[in-house]
């Protein structure tokens, strides 16, 4: 965000227009700052998700992971299935909300429906 305020010349002209300070950080600088911080928290959440199967366990927590190294341990394959599909729907619909949440930042984002 520090370099979107000192560098883009959207802010820099949003200045010479006289617009208060606040405004730019909310109105100009926030929106396209976001960008990478949504990136980011997409594509980890994956990374998150897996890491409670490790997490759970070492620290005697009972929860989702920890019920998942259990039906590992005890060949239980329909939980372990469901507990992946499960992990699965959460990461896809993290990273569909994410290219929402594009549309929504930049409005010069626009998905096409395929002609079928």
């Amino acid at each position: 965000m520090v370099e979107q305020l000192q560098r883009e010349d959207y802010v820099v002209t949003a200045r010479a227009k006289g617009v208060p300070p606040w405004r730019i950080l909310l109105r100009h600088a926030l929106p396209n700052s976001l960008f990478g911080l949504i990136t980011l928290v997409a594509l980890n959440l994956g990374t998150l998700v897996g890491a409670v199967a490790i997490i759970e366990p070492i620290f005697s927590l009972p929860g989702v992971g920890a019920i998942l190294i259990q039906s590992i341990t005890n060949h239980d394959v329909p939980v372990v299935e469901g507990i992946v599909v499960v992990f699965a729907v959460v990461v896809v619909l993290a990273n569909l909300l994410a290219d929402v949440l594009y549309a929504v930042l930049d409005p010069r984002i626009r998905y096409e429906r395929s002609a079928s």
